[in-house]
């Protein structure tokens, strides 16, 4: 827990705080030592359940079929349980569970694409979608979080242009074999304000550019099946109840985690509030071939999820995931 947030990759956008972002996030109300109390049942619990859920999924690895997928929802579900963390979700979710099966019979991949604030982001998409994540490489060499992270078959990249041939194909292959992946084209997580521009680069794996005539990629480049080549379902995500209440501007930073922040301290103060809520919309699914580029498709997933964190943010109790 000691491990510190990656900063940005080179070319991401950073949050411009203002001086009122900057300010302290409020604490729990009520007797502090109530809340640490609180805190410290909480984390025995997880501390109790995480190694033991990943070690039964470890063993799932070795069975074929969706049973790892089923139960690594299962893992991050109970943990939202232990976090007091409730979901809300709008809207239809794209894709089944997936598995072989699943793409002998025809149904498409699903890359599902997130706003990021925290590291709450991973349990909670975690919970509701059947997926894999795609994260950045240094978390792989974290102590704890990286040896979880790989049991639950994590894809971690580099983006660095030496790698990018080999990443693309891992991601390309896990799609074609079974897998839906949730993506975070941010590249990078923010104050949970805003929502950061789309990075193009993040839909390459699902509008591939198309080769040039007499022109062979070496080694060769894997494709889709015709037909097969996966959709985008853009995901809004936002935390608006805390102990009960409405998240607003000064109560929002309790859930952001970016640029340099620590997690130990940031997982003790969350561990000291009584409740809390996030609210998910799933927008419907965007076809790659119904767009003329990657930041074509980048923009219009952007502005789905962007439209619906705001919705959000004003702490709208009926969302409509067709009107972003």
């Amino acid at each position: 827990m000691s491990a510190r947030r990656p900063g940005p990759t080179r070319g991401s956008a950073r949050p411009d705080l203002s001086s009122a972002d900057m300010e302290s996030p409020p604490v729990p109300s009520g007797s502090r030592l109530w809340a640490r109390l609180r805190a410290a049942v909480r984390l025995f619990a997880i501390i109790c359940w995480v190694p033991s859920s990943v070690s039964f999924e470890a063993l799932l690895l070795l069975v074929p079929g969706t049973a790892k997928i089923r139960w690594t929802r299962v893992i991050w579900g109970v943990l939202c349980r232990l976090l007091s963390l409730t979901i809300r979700v709008s809207g239809t979710r794209a894709g089944t569970v997936g598995g072989a099966r699943a793409r002998a019979r025809g149904e498409r991949p699903v890359i599902y694409v997130s706003n990021h604030c925290s590291w709450l982001d991973v349990p909670v998409l975690g919970t509701v979608l059947p997926s894999v994540f795609v994260a950045k490489g240094d978390i792989g060499a974290w102590p704890v979080m990286g040896t979880v992270s790989r049991i639950g078959r994590t894809i971690f990249v580099s983006r660095q242009r030496s790698t990018t041939g080999r990443e693309r194909d891992e991601m390309v292959s896990r799609l074609i074999e079974g897998d839906n992946l949730v993506l975070f084209p941010e590249g990078t997580s923010s104050d949970g304000m805003r929502v950061l521009p789309f990075m193009s680069a993040f839909f390459a794996i699902a509008k591939m550019p198309p080769m040039r005539k007499g022109a062979e990629a070496d080694p060769p480049m894997l494709t889709y099946a015709p037909g097969m080549a996966p959709l985008i379902q853009p995901v809004s995500l936002v935390y608006d109840r805390l102990d009960g209440l409405n998240v607003n501007r000064h109560r929002r930073p309790v859930f952001s985690w970016y640029g340099d922040m620590d997690l130990a301290p940031h997982v003790w103060q969350l561990l000291q509030w009584r409740s809390m809520r996030a609210s998910v919309i799933l927008h419907p699914p965007l076809d790659p071939d119904a767009f003329p580029s990657r930041k074509a498709l980048a923009q219009a997933a952007w502005k789905a999820v962007a439209e619906g964190a705001a919705q959000l943010r004003r702490n709208a109790e009926d969302v409509d995931p067709q009107a972003s």
